[in-house]
């Protein structure tokens, strides 16, 4: 008459998973039907993450004849009741067990001065009926203030509550139950067992008089089982009547009697039982000849007046749809007033906040562990949990490792501060040296413009104009187009810029060596050597760079994980390998340049200008030897910045060392710039 217990060991579970509660104390009756409650039970509880913080073994009958020994249980069952952080307790037994429960706390503290400290939620099983002796009438009931108890499903039957109300002792003499239970529940003897002078039962007492813990005037789930047995007992005979009587002339003409029936008889026609009663539920069994239905959920509010109320707040129904066979509102329950109605926590230890995980503790149930912050770059964003976790790609953890946070796309733009200060300055170079160029037109027909080759000199002015402009497609956010142009307009026109000055270098050692008498080298001292130079050296450049687009062009990408907090909108230069020949073959030729104008350094002034190259070269060498360890050392848009320096710098370099003295005599010192002050100088 009780439905499978396996669905109330797993409405336990779902109750301690429901609020949290992963350490819990057991209490069992220690006989058979306890220890297949433990076996069942702390399976579950192990395969649902919840441990056991005890289990304590309890007599199924409260005995106090064991004067020696009464003492050490009541210590023993004591020390358990007030584990500190167990807060949540299963019972399991029957009604008497928790007689023993509340006369172990009523002996510890006769004046229930730790009512407060005591402060626990009992679960208790559809075995248990809140019943205590008649002795305990009297025994505050707040050590149980808050229980939650599991009862077999029950439903009010109007006419059960007032035959309460008209039951008397002497309705049937023969009765000898009701009897002794009148005189226990009242504490009165019948007057034929006593003595004058003494108070005796009168048999008009009310029921409803007595307190809920000595006898309950509602329905409860033992009461409703027994009503429902009646019925299911009148159903099978008379199942198994009529089957006999069908069958009465294979067995012969014998008559049916019920006395004579054993219980296992009955067992065959369970199953094809199906009848409503008169609370206007169905009653049946499924095909194991087990009672169908569930278990109510109660929560029991106690008063000060020793009486309590067991207050429906949920249900377990095998047979509902996924999710819902297990209901409870939290919001109808009413714990221990010391809690101060906040949800009791039931933890071995506190929880793990976000930002930390789990770390188990050497020796102790997986449900005891320590708390250590997430490793760098990784995050935890619930309570307990067993494992940081790193976020996505295009998120990284805040401060606290509690959370992912978008990270922020980034690029050297033209409108930060940096890409702001970097474009002025190329655009100003680019002025200044579109002045320069300007300038040096202008005076085309002097000494000073037409020394060491006036063409070479513009081409070497024009490939700075288009140097300093070539930076800007190093800003913005980089594009297909801005990528395949990059460095290789960078690399093309540094060497046509470089490879100007390399055949003003060679210009320069040639012209002072066609100079002594008898040198057969005026032939190359012509237009046609120095662009051969700049061509030839250009074109290698150009060969190499289409080379590279042809093979590994670079392309557009996302950096996810150079830097934490942001997501770098780069050009990958596909070929690194390209990369760096480019950088080297442009290299060489500053090297080039250097050796031949170091050589001619002192030349007479009137024929070259080869100390200004050497100071520019090594101008040129120094900055983009620095850039190598500078551009591998930094990521994102400061990359950038160290490739824009550097092109600026060298090319500022090349006009201020080559350009700014010629500019100097051109435009503050006139009187100098004409031919008998440099044949002059040459003749000193």
């Amino acid at each position: 008459m009780v439905p499978n217990e396996a669905h109330q060991y797993m409405a336990i579970i779902n109750l301690l998973q429901r609020f949290g509660w992963t350490w819990v104390g057991l209490f069992v009756t220690d006989d058979e039907g306890g220890e297949k409650f433990l076996q069942a039970l702390e399976q579950l509880l192990y395969q649902h993450g919840i441990c056991s913080a005890f289990t304590q073994r309890m007599g199924k009958i409260a005995r106090f004849d064991m004067s020696g020994e009464i003492f050490q249980l009541l210590d023993r069952y004591y020390v358990s009741l007030t584990n500190d952080k167990a807060n949540a307790f299963i019972v399991y037994g029957d009604s008497q067990t928790l007689t023993w429960l509340r006369s172990v706390t009523f002996l510890r503290d006769p004046e229930n001065k730790e009512s407060l400290t005591l402060r626990k939620v009992w679960i208790m099983t559809t075995q248990i009926d809140f019943v205590l002796l008649s002795f305990q009438k009297s025994w505050d009931l707040e050590l149980f203030q808050g229980a939650i108890s599991f009862t077999i499903h029950s439903k009010e039957l109007l006419e059960f509550h007032e035959f309460l109300q008209r039951i008397k002792p002497y309705w049937n003499p023969g009765d000898g139950f009701l009897k002794d239970f009148w005189e226990q529940a009242f504490d009165c003897p019948f007057p034929d067992l006593v003595m004058q002078d003494t108070e005796t039962c009168t048999g008009e007492e009310k029921l409803e008089g007595l307190p809920g813990h000595l006898f309950e005037m509602d329905m409860t789930g033992h009461s409703y089982s027994i009503y429902n047995a009646v019925f299911v007992l009148a159903h099978a005979l008379h199942a198994i009547y009529s089957y006999g009587s069908k069958h009465r002339g294979m067995a012969g003409d014998k008559r049916f009697e019920p006395q004579d029936l054993q219980p296992w008889q009955l067992h065959y026609f369970l199953q094809d039982i199906l009848f409503n009663n008169s609370a206007g539920e169905t009653i049946s069994f499924n095909e194991k000849r087990e009672m169908r239905g569930g278990f109510d959920i109660t929560n029991m509010i106690t008063f000060p007046n020793k009486s309590f109320f067991r207050m429906k707040v949920g249900c377990v129904d095998p047979d509902a749809l996924e999710g819902e066979a297990f209901i409870i509102h939290e919001d109808m329950l009413v714990w221990h007033r010391g809690f101060n109605q906040v949800i009791p926590l039931s933890l071995c230890n506190d929880h793990c906040h976000p930002g930390n995980q789990k770390k188990k503790k050497e020796g102790e149930k997986f449900c005891c562990y320590g708390c250590v912050p997430c490793p760098e770059g990784e995050i935890s964003n619930q309570i307990d949990m067993n494992d940081c976790f790193r976020c996505p790609n295009a998120q990284y953890p805040n401060k606290n490792k509690t959370a992912c946070t978008e990270k922020m796309i980034t690029f050297l733009s033209y409108e930060e501060p940096l890409g702001i200060s970097l474009a002025s300055f190329a655009l100003s170079f680019f002025l200044f040296t579109a002045l320069v160029l300007g300038t040096f037109i202008m005076y085309k027909d002097t000494p000073i413009v037409k020394a060491n080759n006036r063409d070479l000199t513009y081409s070497l002015l024009v490939s700075l104009l288009l140097c300093f402009l070539s930076s800007l497609l190093f800003l913005g956010e980089p594009s297909k187009v801005s990528c395949l142009l990059r460095q290789p307009t960078f690399g093309i026109i540094f060497s046509m810029a470089v490879s100007c000055v390399l055949a003003k270098t060679v210009t320069v050692v040639l012209a002072f060596m066609a100079t002594k008498p008898g040198s057969k080298l005026r032939k190359w001292i012509r237009k046609r050597l120095t662009n051969s130079i700049v061509f030839s050296c250009s074109l290698i450049q150009s060969i190499i760079c289409t080379v590279w687009l042809m093979t590994s062009p670079p392309f557009p990408e996302l950096d996810m994980h150079s830097l934490t907090e942001e997501i770098i909108v780069q050009c990958n230069e596909g070929s690194v390998t390209m990369f760096y020949c480019v950088l080297g073959y442009m290299f060489l030729l500053a090297i080039a340049s250097f050796v031949a104008a170091f050589a001619a350094r002192k030349l007479p002034d009137s024929f070259n200008e080869a100390k200004f190259i050497t100071f520019s070269m090594l101008l040129f060498c120094s900055v983009w030897l620095s850039f190598l360890p500078a551009y591998l050392s930094t990521r994102g848009k400061h990359m950038l910045a160290v490739e824009i320096f550097s092109i600026l710098s060298s090319s500022a370099g090349l006009l201020g060392c080559i350009f700014a003295p010629k500019c100097y005599i051109i435009i503050l010192r006139p009187e100098l710039n004409n031919r008998e002050q440099l044949i002059k100088k040459c003749t000193k």
